[in-house]
């Protein structure tokens, strides 16, 4: 295998695994209830740029790119929508007692 095969398959690799890192975050805000700590904005953000790269990928035909990108983007969706979920919890429950 040459040196450019092997940084595809690392490069790859470590694409899915950045795409599939802001599922840490949901976990930690499942786990103690709240999202104080999320920043939406900088999801918000990076959603942005993850579209914008997955559109550049198609363009280029670059699958590895548009596919870590959209998985990325999902995830990110993923977080903000977990994170506003969270952040109405509690103002729920106080507009019930």
């Amino acid at each position: 295998m040459d040196g450019q095969r092997t940084l595809e398959i690392v490069t790859s690799f470590w694409g899915v695994l950045m795409a599939v890192s802001p599922a840490l975050q949901i976990r930690r805000v499942v786990q103690t209830g709240e999202s104080k700590d999320v920043s939406i904005g900088y999801f918000g953000v990076l959603c942005v740029g993850f579209c914008l790269w997955a559109a550049y990928g198609f363009s280029i035909d670059s699958k590895i790119l548009w596919g870590c990108n959209i998985i990325a983007a999902i995830f990110g969706v993923a977080t903000i929508a977990v994170a506003l979920r969270y952040r109405r919890r509690p103002a729920l429950a106080e507009s019930q007692a």
